[in-house]
């Protein structure tokens, strides 16, 4: 907003020309001559506020600065002596003459805040906003003799506030992890929105090796344009976007229609409409190539440092939402690899039981067969040689007929001539095709097969033969599983008993990490809940405890290692006999869970050196139930259970343990009345998914204990709480198999009275 020098009054001050411009004002006005207007129109000349002087109720318009015609439009408006609403007819409808029309009448100033204005008429309109201010101009009487206005635009401030919002929707939208697709899309139509001229944005994304761009996002192009470059390679001369991906830094082309780059491309923009093209590369933050930014304009130009700006900052943008979309991508990746290993080594297992099941070899091998189809192919036989001859010992197939038929082949024709070369050479043979000897491949519509050596000290006694049909066909990785469970058909004896041995030495090792019998807590009543995530195989890496300590008290502890296996075993007890070990040493829990973990930092590298998280705590009994004091170690909240159906998260502060020599915790003291529990679990429980990949979580553990001691008002029992979560859990995932170990301690205060001491 002008200043106003001192001593001078609204009134007082007349108004300037635009410097430069020969009609900028009347030369026939007496007032312009004043010393005041000679001010403002120096102040005013050259600046970019909008300065007008109007004179009369007509509101002729008797000077101007170079802004107000540059507002205005076109070089028919640059003149004075005029309306102002013959000028610009168009601020008619808008009311503006009104308003000059009230301060002419009344002789008071209006001032008016972001004012919305179209300037111009026909396709040159144009939207602006303005702060205006509106003055009366006096004579030396005290007369109004006409209206003062200067106005500042606002527009680009309106336009600054909007891009803010645009740009914080976007990142919101990337932080939820929001579709790839939808975050591009709408990031195009918000800068095609917010351009003040018409813009065309489309995003091209680089495939991983850097070589070509696929389409991201072009709303507003045509879709035979969008199908055109949807592939296009990256190289010099490749159009605006291959030429900014191959170089890594931003194209310019001002006019498609002479522009070198788009030699190929040019029939296709012309019918497209598109007149130049700034790319700019969308970069990652290690420097690879993720895919091009680019604005298509309908008329040749360069673009202003603004337009530069803003391409960066949304190339950025999209980079942000492009990376996010890769680690997605990787992680779900992963995690598809992680469930498939996970389905093998469950289908192996499986299939090695059911193989050990008996000591009937031909039930073994016939076990086999079912196991493979359709897991690894919809046919399947196995041939074993016997005195000399082989023979066909075991069929499967998706009905009786097809069983029937392969199993009525060998003993008609004898040996097939696959099964007899496999035999003779001791490694698989696999084919995209039927087998060339007689059999009946065409009435049961087979496509190729899979023919693996069945070994016992790499001699050939027998092989396992899958068939395909339309529809199937055998990858690399159906070939090495099928392989690996041929390998274990081959020695079911041998691997039997080793398989028993691992089993039974499994189970051992994790009896021995929990407590086989729970303990009579005085006063308390005690459950546990234990679900291993492996097959029996593998040692988990969950664990709870309950002993006793002087003096009537009681130490408890639940606890997650991280890993699996022979380091978990070794972690796991070292925390547990630690724990055990110092407990009656020391007074309180922070001490005995700083002790655990100078154990686990001193510990030898070969021991492990995975972190742990860790609940530990003490219990006394006391007339009114069981005063309780614990430490958390970077492990889930346990949750305090009342009578009432409260359940509320009990938090302290502490680090995980093994990782620092201080884990910095801090105890928290809580007292559970008669009915009320104290439940402690890991996360195996809260991060248990359901079908479609949704967690557990804390809300429905919450919710799923706060509705079971409602519904019994408060009498729930400590398996009655173990019950209520492993229901829950349950129900959530389908029963299906946990993905990590489940471990869960309970503890519940008893309205029974303490014995009187002796």
């Amino acid at each position: 907003m002008t200043r106003i020098p001192e001593g001078r009054t609204p009134g007082a001050a007349a108004e300037a020309a635009a410097p430069g411009v020969p009609d900028a004002t009347d030369p026939t006005d007496p007032t312009d001559a004043t010393g005041d207007d000679h001010d403002l129109r120096v102040l005013f000349g050259q600046s970019t506020a909008v300065f007008a002087s109007l004179a009369g109720p007509a509101h002729m318009l008797q000077s101007a600065n170079e802004a107000f015609f540059a507002a205005a439009g076109g070089p028919e408006r640059r003149r004075t002596g005029v309306p102002l609403g013959q000028l610009m007819p168009e601020l008619v409808e808008q009311g503006f003459l009104r308003t000059l029309d009230r301060v002419y009448r009344t002789g008071r100033p209006l001032t008016g805040r972001d004012a919305r204005v179209v300037l111009g008429e026909g396709e040159h309109a144009r939207e602006a906003f303005f702060d205006f201010t509106y003055e009366p101009r006096l004579d030396s009487g005290g007369n109004t003799m006409g209206v003062r206005v200067i106005g500042v635009e606002t527009t680009q401030v309106r336009q600054t506030r909007r891009l803010t919002a645009e740009h914080r929707a976007l990142l919101e939208q990337i932080a939820r992890q929001a579709p790839l697709d939808e975050v591009l899309e709408g990031m195009a139509r918000a800068i095609e929105e917010l351009a003040p001229e018409e813009v065309l944005v489309s995003v091209l994304l680089a495939d991983p090796e850097g070589g070509r761009l696929r389409h991201g996002a072009a709303p507003s192009l045509p879709d035979f344009y969008n199908a055109a470059i949807d592939g296009i390679a990256t190289g010099e001369g490749v159009g605006s976007c291959g030429t900014a991906a191959h170089r890594r830094q931003r194209v310019i082309v001002t006019d498609i229609a002479t522009d070198p780059f788009w030699d190929d491309f040019r029939e296709l923009a012309d019918k497209a409409r598109l007149a130049a093209c700034w790319s700019t590369p969308i970069m990652a933050r290690d420097g690879s190539l993720l895919g091009t930014f680019a604005m298509y304009h309908r008329t040749p130009g360069a673009p202003q440092e603004a337009d530069l700006a803003l391409a960066q900052l949304f190339a950025d943008t999209a980079a942000l939402a492009i990376e996010r979309h890769h680690a997605d991508q990787a992680r779900e990746a992963a995690e598809a690899r992680e469930k498939a290993a996970r389905d093998d080594l469950a289908f192996l297992l499986a299939a090695s039981t059911a193989l050990t099941a008996g000591r009937d070899a031909a039930e073994a091998l016939q076990r086999l067969a079912d196991s493979c189809t359709p897991k690894l192919g919809p046919l399947c036989a196995v041939d074993i040689v016997e005195n000399g001859r082989v023979r066909r010992i075991a069929t499967a197939a998706p009905t009786s007929e097809a069983r029937d038929l392969l199993a009525s082949h060998a003993s008609r024709h004898g040996a097939d001539p696959v099964v007899a070369r496999v035999l003779a050479g001791g490694t698989s043979e696999i084919a995209r095709r039927a087998p060339t000897g007689p059999g009946p491949w065409q009435e049961l519509g087979i496509t190729g097969y899979l023919c693996i050596p069945l070994l016992d000290l790499d001699r050939a006694f027998g092989t396992l033969t899958l068939l395909s049909t339309e529809g199937h066909a055998f990858d690399g990785h159906t070939v090495a599983l099928a392989e690996e469970l041929a390998r274990r058909a081959a020695s079911a004896a041998r691997n039997a008993l080793q398989y028993t041995h691992r089993h039974a030495l499994a189970r051992d090792l994790q009896a021995g990490l929990l407590l086989p019998d729970l303990p009579k807590v005085p006063g308390a009543d005690v459950a546990t809940h234990y679900h291993p995530a492996g097959e029996g195989l593998d040692i988990g890496g969950d664990f709870y405890d309950v002993f006793p300590l002087e003096h009537g008290r009681w130490a408890f502890l639940l606890g997650d290692v991280c890993g699996r296996g022979a380091h978990a075993a070794t972690t796991t007890a070292l925390v547990r006999h630690t724990a055990r070990a110092v407990a009656h040493l020391l007074p309180g829990p922070e001490e005995v869970v700083t002790a655990v973990n100078r154990a686990l930092t001193n510990r030898p590298e070969s021991h492990g050196t995975g972190f742990v998280t860790l609940v530990y705590g003490q219990l006394t009994r006391t007339p009114g139930g069981l005063d309780v004091e614990l430490v958390r170690a970077g492990h889930t909240p346990p949750l305090h259970v009342d009578a009432r159906g409260t359940v509320r998260p009990v938090t302290s502060p502490g680090l995980l343990l093994g990782i620092t020599t201080d884990p910095a915790v801090s105890g928290r003291r809580l007292h559970l009345a008669p009915g009320e529990s104290l439940v402690l679990y890991t996360d195996g429980i809260t991060e248990a998914r359901g079908a479609d990949g949704e967690q557990f979580e804390e809300d429905r553990l919450t919710a799923a204990l706060a509705g079971a001691a409602r519904a019994t008002a408060g009498t729930l029992t400590a398996r009655e709480v173990i019950d209520t979560v492993v229901r829950a859990v349950d129900d959530h995932t389908g029963g299906r198999h946990p993905d990590d170990d489940q471990a869960v301690l309970v503890l519940t205060a008893l309205d029974v009275p303490p014995a009187p001491a002796s």
